[in-house]
């Protein structure tokens, strides 16, 4: 009985002194949501590292880019287009970002491809494997740096108001009219990466200026040299309240990403009865190019259905 209670009183139960902590643990008190905390906080140096790395050589790059860019905007020729792909291929490859591209683009000028839109990134992947020039939203054309290097690229800039949508949908068919090929974005917003959103017709309004319609699926599928799954999908895209520098510190200290590019069966818009049947076709292989990517099965371009299938 001695023994049985000698062993229940609360010295017994201590630890050895030697095992006993001295100083209680001290968590960090920065927010790991936040950009600060994420710098500050208990992450590896590496990535840090890194990620500085990457901001600086980017913003070297686009200081040097800016110049020699509007000095070939002032000369005739497209040699602003060749070195805007240029330039975002070599931004591409500062970010530790690999693209790949599975079939070709249509060489026909005056073009317009339609593309699933996820993220910023978007542009960085689609301005490496496209001679093209993009519509963004006017809110763009107000961000520091970013508005330079947008102007610079040719983009076409529309608002969301629609006492304003006949006058900038007569600018892009102008600018499909001189021959320039256009990016275009018909969900109108970015999703969260795991799924495409409806593509909104009103958007291929001004598919009759275009000679060619070439869907394209683009997913993000790698992360740190292993395929991507659902969690890894909220690191790429940017949407809602999101802030674009906190997402790309994030995305830049990750390391061996990667992102494929789908170019799917060009098709003649004149073959389509209406606006709507041409977007559900390009709905239709944009979004399953997409889920084929996402499970990670091999991707193929695909061919649209029939026009008559979309008939109204």
């Amino acid at each position: 009985m001695e023994a049985t209670a000698r062993l229940t009183t609360p010295e017994a139960l201590r630890p050895p002194r030697l095992l006993r902590r001295r100083k209680v643990i001290s968590f960090s008190s920065s927010d790991p949501e936040s950009l600060w905390g994420d710098v500050l906080g208990f992450r590896p140096l590496g990535g840090r590292f890194r990620a500085v790395r990457r901001i600086a050589t980017i913003l070297l790059w686009t200081l040097i880019a800016i110049p020699i860019q509007a000095l070939l905007m002032a000369l005739p020729g497209r040699g602003n287009v060749a070195f805007g792909r240029f330039y975002w291929r070599t931004v591409a490859w500062l970010m530790g970002l690999r693209i790949q591209v599975i079939g070709a683009p249509a060489k026909t000028p005056s073009t317009l491809f339609v593309s699933n839109h996820s993220s910023w990134l978007d542009i960085v992947v689609l301005g490496s494997a496209l001679d093209a020039c993009f519509v963004a939203k006017r809110e763009v054309g107000e961000w520091p740096v970013i508005n330079i290097v947008a102007k610079l690229g040719r983009t076409v800039f529309v608002s969301r108001s629609r006492t304003q949508t006949k006058g900038e949908a007569g600018l892009i068919r102008e600018r499909l009219g001189q021959g320039d090929n256009i990016i275009l974005f018909p969900e109108g917003t970015t999703s969260d990466g795991g799924r495409v959103l409806p593509f909104r017709s009103a958007f291929l309004s001004v598919a009759d200026h275009a000679r060619i319609v070439q869907p394209v699926s683009v997913v993000f599928d790698r992360l740190g040299g292993l395929p991507a799954c659902r969690r890894d999908r909220p690191l790429f895209a940017w949407y809602g309240d999101m802030e674009i520098g906190s997402h790309f510190w994030r995305l830049a200290r990750r390391s061996k990403t990667r992102a494929t590019v789908v170019l799917h069966a060009p098709l003649d818009p004149a073959h389509y009865p209406d606006r709507k049947a041409l977007t559900a076709a390009c709905a239709e292989v944009v979004g399953e190019g997409c889920a084929t990517l996402r499970q990670n099965r091999p991707a193929a371009p695909l061919t649209p259905s029939a026009p008559g299938l979309f008939a109204a």
